[in-house]
Order: structure tokens, then sequence, then C-alpha cells
């Protein structure tokens, strides 16, 4: 018989496979650390990385510390102090629970730890690497905890292997960073990279903290978001409709000071803007909600990043009301009255309640047909004045048919004038059957695009084909004729021809952005442009690509740092094709620009001979075909 074969696994291996979920990338390991850090009520917390967080991530703050047992005991799965039974995981309040983030961390990397209370003489120093203990002394330490950790799967070389680019990376970084200091407004955070300060925020207030991380670009395009009710209390702010992005955009959503996403609220957001802005586009959000700790459930991932809410559907409605409320004080989707003092309460249905029949009563002596002096004007009684009316409206006469004889007299005698003014204006010719109108032909031509553009609405541009009648969005096909015309100069070598700038342009970008333009400012100068930094997140535009016309200099530079920022490739091919879709965007002509007869022809020609005609780079449509059977059934 064979020997048993179902082992158990040591810990430093089931370590190892717990780091898998928790730690993915070095952006995952200030999470978990920041986290920690603010469950330790620090106020202050700077975060330094090297190399994107490979060679070092270290988090500081000044938070209650540890004792020398605490400190050995963190490192144990499942050792935790915020929670001490399964029902407190009903009613959390802290950004932790598990007891998987230093165990994790500590399976895939070499740990230092540095750590005091408040009021001890020595602090210790601590030593771990792949979950092996190292090492442990007494050391003088500054109170709270210091922790460094190096050399990012340095035991796993596939995982590490399959990192990305610095720059892709540190975005990574950037965005958690944001994520934290945005739901923790009170707490001082500094980012450093590579002895380079990219963030230092002061605690503010909250929308003092989104101009702070975003720009001061968002000072005047921010609506406050504000609502109160038994299941939850809705805050935070959205953005105007104007300000939205195809790509940069910021969306935040938060239960009691965490981070999460959540599917459902995100759409009812986008069903508020839905009639406000493109399709394509995206509005900014940062909306916090507050949430009874024993209605929700936080334990469904080990990232937290999904939550789970008891009463999600009577929210959602909350959320979109609140928004929509918004939208509206603020005159940006038409008046509306809001004037809640003498509104009902009207209570949200609960199943759990059984319903409760109206009282009502039946008057069941009142007969519509008897000639009956007055009767109650209402179920429940009543009469008076209300049941006077009604039997003098009884006693009124039914000859009504004359008050339309004059009407009928005068409706005859207007159409007879109309007719005879409308046979005496046209020339006796014409009173002949007409001939059939001679239509231009739209054979082969008109498939070319060449002839017979009409423009719709300052968006659209309709041109007849052998198929029926084609629709084109103007704004989409000129940023498929601007991206394979720059791709087609990438092709051949060399770089795009530049214009210089009489008067060099400058542009303020968020760290993010300048960090991505920082570290592909090659492909940036094959795309044509002559930029410089100019200390902190400024940069200086001395030349544009010729190729982007009258596009503004800022807008373009802009687009293309928000793309290189989102794209998580660090293939050159993938760069160059996302900075030209970047500059196609933001040099493509706008909807609502009113176009030349030439213009359109122009423009129709060019998106033809495209190889994919009918899609944008990114896949969005471009034409749309109204068959002829389609044309025809609408006149059957």
């Amino acid at each position: 018989m064979n020997p048993d074969i179902i082992k158990l696994l040591p810990d430093s291996v089931a370590n190892q496979i717990a780091a898998g979920e928790v730690i993915q990338r070095p952006a995952s390991v200030v999470k978990e650390l920041v986290e920690n850090a603010v469950d330790a009520g620090a106020t202050a917390i700077s975060i330094v990385v090297k190399d994107a967080g490979r060679t070092l991530v270290q988090v500081i703050d000044n938070g209650s510390g540890m004792s020398p047992a605490d400190a050995r005991m963190a490192f144990e799965r499942h050792a935790t102090s915020k929670i001490a039974s399964a029902s407190d995981l009903y009613a959390l309040h802290t950004m932790g629970f598990r007891g998987e983030a230093l165990p994790s961390v500590a399976a895939v990397a070499q740990v230092e730890l540095r750590t005091m209370r408040k009021g001890d003489e020595m602090g210790t120093l601590l030593r771990l690497s792949e979950s092996k203990f190292v090492g442990q002394e007494s050391i003088a330490a500054a109170p709270g905890t210091n922790l460094m950790v190096k050399n990012l799967f340095f035991n796993l070389p596939a995982r590490r292997k399959f990192l990305k680019k610095d720059s892709v990376e540190l975005g990574h970084i950037l965005r958690e960073f944001e994520r934290l200091a945005l739901v923790n407004p009170h707490i001082d955070f500094t980012l450093i990279s590579n002895d380079t300060t990219l963030h230092q925020l002061r605690h503010a207030e909250p929308k003092q903290r989104i101009i702070d991380l975003f720009g001061k670009s968002l000072d005047r395009g921010l609506i406050p978001v504000e609502t109160s009710t038994e299941f939850a209390r809705i805050s935070g702010f959205i953005g105007l409709p104007s300000a939205a992005k195809k790509r940069g955009y910021q969306q935040f959503f938060s239960v009691n000071g965490r981070n999460m996403r959540h599917p459902l609220f995100h759409r009812a957001v986008m069903d508020c803007y839905a009639p406000l802005i493109s399709a394509d586009a995206q509005p900014s959000y940062f909306i916090d909600f507050e949430v009874d700790a024993s209605r929700i459930d936080v334990n469904v991932h080990p990232q937290k990043h999904e939550i789970k809410f008891e009463d999600e559907f009577t929210i959602r409605g909350v959320l979109e009301a609140a928004v929509k409320e918004s939208l509206g004080r603020y005159n940006v989707s038409g008046a509306m009255d809001f004037d809640m003092d003498d509104a009902p309460d009207i209570p949200a249905y609960d199943p759990r309640i059984a319903p409760v029949a109206p009282d009502l009563a039946v008057d069941e002596s009142y007969n519509p047909f008897a000639d009956a002096p007055a009767r109650p004007s209402r179920i429940n009684g009543g009469g008076g004045a209300a049941a006077s009316d009604h039997a003098a409206a009884r006693r009124a006469p039914t000859d009504w048919q004359k008050l339309y004889e004059s009407f009928a007299g005068e409706r005859a005698a207007s159409l007879d004038e109309v007719r005879g003014s409308a046979l005496n204006s046209v020339e006796p010719d014409a009173m002949a059957a007409p001939e059939p109108a001679r239509l231009p032909d739209m054979g082969a031509g008109a498939a070319t695009g060449a002839q017979h553009c009409v423009q719709l609405h300052g968006r659209y541009i309709a041109t007849p084909s052998q198929g029926g009648l084609m629709l084109i969005d103007q704004h989409r096909a000129h940023v498929g004729v601007l991206y394979a015309r720059f791709m087609a100069s990438r092709q051949g070598g060399g770089a795009e021809a530049m214009q210089r700038m009489a008067f060099p342009d400058s542009v303020e970008l968020s760290p993010s952005q300048s960090a991505a333009l920082m570290s592909m400012a090659d492909v940036a100068a094959d795309m044509g442009f002559d930029i410089s930094p100019l200390g902190g997140c400024v940069w200086s535009i001395s030349g544009m690509p010729a190729s982007i016309g009258a596009a503004n200099p800022a807008e373009v530079l802009t687009a293309l740092a928000d793309e290189m920022s989102a794209t998580g490739s660090c293939e050159p091919a993938a760069l160059r094709s996302a900075a030209a879709l970047a500059l196609a965007r933001a040099a493509a002509i706008r909807p609502g620009r009113v176009l030349s007869a030439d213009e359109m022809e122009t423009l129709v020609a060019d998106l033809l001979r495209l190889p994919a005609p009918a899609y944008t780079p990114d896949g969005l449509r471009t034409i749309a075909v109204v068959d002829n059977d389609a044309i025809a059934r609408l006149f059957q």
C-alpha cells in the first residue's frame, strides 16, 4: 500500500503562497505598511522608495510603536491586534485585521524593523529574511515605527522578472499613495522616490487634499455632494461635466475611511452624467460613505478593495439622488426644486415590514345616476361646496353641440381661403404632374466620400453610400486619421517634424504625470516635443509636433502624460502607439466645430483610406450606416 502523501506545508512556503494574494507589486507593500501606520494612530507618515520599490520601500510613522515582544509576534501569520473574535469582523474600524500583511512581506523580501513605544527608553531592531528570523536587539529609536523592505521578490526571480518598468511601477505606487492620502486628510504624508520629493502634504480639509494631490485646476471644477439618511451618510465632491476626461480621470469611492471599488455605485454616478457628457468620457468623483460597520462586509478579498453592503440598492438610490441634486443646484442639469422643508418623509422599502392596508370608507348610498341633492365629495365624508357644484353641473343644459357650430363654420371658411391662395400662387404649368427630381449619382463615387457631405449638429457628417446613408463622427474620424499619420511617420524612421514656438509655454502636471513624462522623455522627443522640467512638476514647452496644427500645447502635453502614466506596458512600440493616440485625441477637431464642404470631403476621404476606418484605434465606433431597407421602412 502506498504511504500517505498529504503533508503540512512549512510556514515559509505557506507565507509565500499567501504573499501571492496580498503582495503583487511594490505598490501593495506601500498599501499594507501605510494602513498599519494609520491603524497605529500616526499623524505623520513618510514613504521612501528606490528603483520604484524594487530595492527599497520604507515607511516611517509616529504612531504608537511596538514592544519587543509585539514586534516579533507581528510577523507571525494571523497575529493581529485589530480583532479578538469572529464577531469583531462585523464591527471593524481598522484598515487591517487579517494578520497577513507583515508575514507576507517578510516571505518575499528582507525586512528591517525599528520601533519604540512612546514612553519607553529603548526601542527594538528586528531583522528577517525570507520569513526567517535573523536577529533582534535594543537600539535608540524615535517613537513610532520605521520599517524597511529591501530587495522585493529577491527569492522569487520569476515574480521579480515580471515586474514592469520602473516608471510603470512608480505610477502604481503614486496611484496607491493618492488613494491612501485621500481617505486620510488629517495625516501629513510625504513621498520620496530616488531622493526626489514627489509629494509633501500637510493635513487639510478633504477638498484641499484633493487640490494638493491633483492640482489647482480642480479648485473651481468640484461640486460638493452631501446627504444623510438612516442607511448612509454620503459626502464628497464630483467634477463638472465640462471637466470629464477620456484618460487620466480621478474616480474614488471610500467607506468608513477605507478605499473601495463598487461597480453598482459607479454605474449610478455614470447614469447621472449620461445626458451631460459624451459616451466615451469619464467624470471625476471623490465620494465617501459613512455606514454602520455592522451593515457592511470587508472580509471579501485579501486586498480589501471589494466591500459588500447589506442595503446596497437602497444606498445606490440615495447616491444617485444626491449626485443629481448637486448637479441641479449648480445649474448643470437644469433647474430643479430641491426645497426639502415641506417634503414628506418617505421611508425606504423594507421587505421585513408587512404592508398595512389604508383606512378607506365607501359611501354605499351614492348613486351617480340618481337626482339626489347633495352628496359627500370624498370617500370618508364631507360635502359642502363641492357637492353643490356637482349638483349644479348635473343641471347644466345638454345642448352643448351649439357651442361648436360657430367654430365649424369658421374652420371651413379658413380652409377654403388657404386652398384658394395656394392655387392662385402656383404657375399654371406647375399644376401638372411634376417630373421626378434628378438626383446626383450615388454609386462608387459616393462611397469614396468625395461628394455630397452634410454636417449634422456640428458633430456628425452624413454622406450617401452604396448601402444607404453613412453617418460619421467627425472627432473620432479625425482621431483615426491623425493616429495613422503619426504612426506612419514613426515607421519612416527619425523624429517627427518639430514646430518651434515663438514664446515657450509651461504646464503644471501632477506628480504621477510628471514622473511618467520624465521616464519617457525619449518617446516625447521622437514625437516632436521639445520639453524640459523647470522644477517640481512644472514643464517648459519650446517645440511641438508640426502635424498637430493649432492645438493647445499644454492640453496636448497633459494628454500625452495621462496616456503615458496610464499605460501598463514598457515596450517602446506600445509606448509610441499610446503617445500617438494621445496626440491624436488632443489635436483632433472638437465636436461642435462647423466644417466647410472641402474639409468634410477631405476628412471622409482620408478616413476611408485607412485599413480599419469603422473604429478608432482604441475601439470606439466611427461609422454607422443606415441601410436602404431601414430607410425604406421609415416611409412604409
